[in-house]
């Protein structure tokens, strides 16, 4: 394949020994910038003009700093195994089962202070218990009681170094030890030390901060296993110096509860409390005090300071509030799909965005067998139709280039791949793409987690909740404006002006659907905004909290309640289910609503069932005073669903007569247009080509056809 006729907006990465192909492959790449992984050393590469990114990682890679000083290492709470007493004292040895190289039990600090013995079956603090060696003794335990010990660990390794560790069979090599910024001899290092290093680099035009200094929540259990992950998880960042700055900022002390929340340790599925809101608040508060020193630093030094969206990352939420503040040039982060890319395109406050596609030059992928360059087609198709709605500046890819050098179809798949990339930025020209609705998505974490919902890392979902990623990722691509709002904001302003559409998904009791936040003031006020014409989207289990003979509070909106048992006597009378209806009119397949939620009913005979199983409603639309409702299952990732989605999303906002503008009629077939840029294009989700009508702006049409993973682009006439 020749070299691309198009250059720029890539970031490739490279090694020691490895310049004669990082040379050939950055030239077929397009590539104006070389960056560094995790565990490779940069190398200064005759006849290639690029930028240089070079990795950083202010809290770790420090040994020589933290390792004679252990007291000042980050620290979690952690929750024990449970333990149910037979008869006699009961022994708790809290690290069992966690994995003694990434942990150590804190006995510097008086356990009897922090740590907690609970009683698991009343909920009790347990007053009298000991700490025996690397044990808790429960002296006089109630049998058959089942009794936990909520305890402080260090993070004696680092989780994500110790990840690549493990992942590339490192061996002997140093493990590194992370500090903890809020002790202020942290704080003087870390500027100190930063300093020194730029002086030592003046090569570098990009200080890539890995991220800053708290770790998501990533424990490894005692075989060296992943126990509990959470990208969103704060636990990582707890000591007893950060609980006394806590309680100096908000006036009131946390406890270990607070922290291990009954085993949960405050998933982001967690409906969060407002203790764990506050500390969010505050970990922020000083991540961000500690980091500005060191974007200042950086820019002072004529760089770039560009953060990584992942590792350290907790305390520099994107969408929070202080982050602009902090000045970062730019943001990169890790491109699952169109989700995933939506959330880093989407950023504010900084220069520019740009991703890490997938896979990961890491021998996971790159070995005998493996199909890097299928994965990577697949990547680009799902981040494709997102760069279309919002596009990142620039994209990249990370890991070992040697190892993708082994692969030549995948080397020609990225070389076509970031020539269509290039060539999406020549044709959109920066400006914004038609849009026919305005959508909002409502949950409890809101516009701090815009297009986070559901996600572990890497577009991967968690197992139970594929049904409703997959609606961020219809939304990602579509040709619709997406805004994330907060049940708290929505509760006290009402639904913001000009949105057209609701979307609330989520299994009960979730952040997501919301539990007890719809016994409050929520359900009328939304109820209210529907029945006086707003549409609503309910997905899986809406507004679901057992309460005052409703599961769905909003049920007499969305006409559908979910029976859980207690109203069997009641008789309930089903409408004729309809095969006649716009929701359901392009369908090709059969529906797929993934995950099936029982008992779900009609509230009434006006209700429009689109489809059902085993007497549970999988499809319904309704119309509440004068707004409308659809109800799904759930909404599983699909081009099929895409459309479902988008039909769905006209219908209750009472806008059918705008759903076909720019539009294709084949469901694995999109349309974007330009109109400022004077360009439209037609995109082929599929692996097969596709013949399809598209509907113009004009209202008139015209019949393309697309071949493969395609793109088409044509001017506006």
């Amino acid at each position: 394949m020749p070299e691309n006729s198009r250059t720029g907006r890539v970031t490739i990465p490279t090694q020691q020994g490895f310049a004669e192909e990082t040379l050939r492959i950055a030239r077929l790449w397009g590539a104006d910038a070389v960056r560094n992984s995790d565990g490779t050393e940069l190398e200064r590469i005759d006849g290639l003009e690029a930028s240089i990114y070079h990795t950083y990682f202010p809290a770790r890679g420090h040994n020589e700093f933290i390792g004679p000083r252990p007291r000042l290492r980050p620290q979690m709470f952690l929750l024990s195994d449970r333990a149910v007493a037979e008869g006699g004292p009961l022994r708790i040895r809290p690290l069992a089962g966690y994995s003694t190289d990434q942990l150590e039990l804190n006995l510097d600090d008086d356990p009897r202070r922090f740590w907690e013995v609970v009683d698991r079956t009343t909920g009790e603090l347990v007053a009298e218990w000991s700490v025996d060696g690397d044990a808790v003794v429960i002296p006089e335990p109630v049998r058959w009681h089942e009794y936990t010990v909520s305890f402080l660990a260090y993070v004696a390794w680092d989780p994500v170094e110790m990840y690549n560790h493990l992942t590339n069979n490192w061996g002997d090599r140093e493990r590194d030890i992370p500090l903890d910024i809020v002790h202020p001899e942290c704080r003087a290092f870390t500027v100190e030390a930063y300093t020194a290093w730029l002086a030592e680099h003046p090569e570098v035009d990009v200080v890539r901060f890995t991220t800053f200094f708290y770790q998501f929540s990533l424990v490894f259990d005692d075989r060296d296993r992943e126990k509990f992950v959470d990208w969103f998880g704060y636990g990582a960042s707890v000591s007893p110096a950060m609980l006394d700055e806590f309680e100096r900022r908000k006036g009131y002390r946390l406890r270990a509860e607070d922290f291990v929340d009954q085993g949960y340790a405050n998933s982001t599925f967690r409906p969060p409390s407002q203790a764990y809101r506050d500390y969010i608040d505050v970990v922020g508060a000083v991540v961000t005090e500690a980091a500005e020193p060191l974007v200042r630093a950086t820019q002072a030094a004529g760089k770039q300071a560009m953060m990584f969206l992942g590792d350290q990352w907790i305390g520099t939420e994107p969408y929070g509030e202080r982050f602009a503040g902090l000045g970062m040039d730019a943001v990169v982060g890790s491109v699952g799909d169109g989700t995933t890319l939506r959330m880093i395109a989407d950023i504010p406050g900084v220069w520019y965005t740009e991703g890490r596609f997938l896979p990961y030059f890491f021998p996971d992928t790159f070995r005998p067998g493996g199909d890097p360059a299928g994965e990577a087609r697949q990547n680009w198709l799902q981040a494709r139709r997102a760069i279309l709605r919002r596009p990142i500046d620039r994209m990249g890819y990370g890991g070992y280039l040697s190892l993708a050098a082994d692969f030549p179809d995948f080397v020609d798949e990225v070389a076509g791949i970031t020539d269509q990339f290039r060539e999406l930025h020549e044709h959109i020209a920066g400006t914004r793409p038609y849009s026919g609705l305005r959508v909002g998505v409502l949950n409890a974490w809101g516009r701090l987690r815009s297009w986070q919902a559901f996600t572990v890392a890497h577009a991967l979902p968690y197992p139970r909740s594929s049904s409703y990623y997959g609606v961020l990722e219809a939304l990602s691509g579509m040709s619709v404006d997406v805004e994330f709002l907060d049940f708290d904001s929505v509760t006290a302003h009402g639904v913001p002006e000009g949105i057209d559409v609701l979307v609330l998904a989520g299994a009960a009791d979730t952040a997501f659907s919301g539990g007890d936040v719809w016994r409050g003031e929520l359900t009328p006020v939304l109820r209210g905004w529907v029945r006086s014409g707003g549409g609503i989207i309910g997905i899986g289990e809406p507004s679901a909290t057992a309460h005052q003979g409703r599961f769905f509070q909003l049920a007499d909106c969305l006409g559908v309640d979910r029976e859980r048992g207690w109203g069997q006597s009641t008789d309930c009378y089903w409408p004729q289910s309809t095969t006649e209806h716009p929701i359901i009119a392009d369908l090709i397949d059969p529906l797929d609503t993934g995950d099936p939620v029982p008992g779900v009913q009609p509230i009434s005979e006006d209700v429009q069932v689109l489809a059902a199983t085993d007497h549970s409603v999988r499809a319904a639309a309704y119309r509440a005073g004068q707004g409308r409702s659809v109800y799904l299952a759930g909404l599983p990732y699909s081009t099929q669903n895409t459309r479902l989605l988008l039909r769905a999303l006209h219908w209750a906002a009472g806008q059918e007569d705008v759903l076909g503008i720019w539009s294709a009629a084949h469901p694995d077939c999109e349309v974007h247009a330009y109109p400022q840029s004077g360009w439209w294009c037609l995109t082929n989700g599929s692996t097969q080509e596709r013949t399809t009508t598209v509907r113009l702006g004009d209202g008139s049409t015209v019949t393309r056809t697309v071949p493969p993973g395609g793109i088409a682009w044509e001017p506006i006439r």
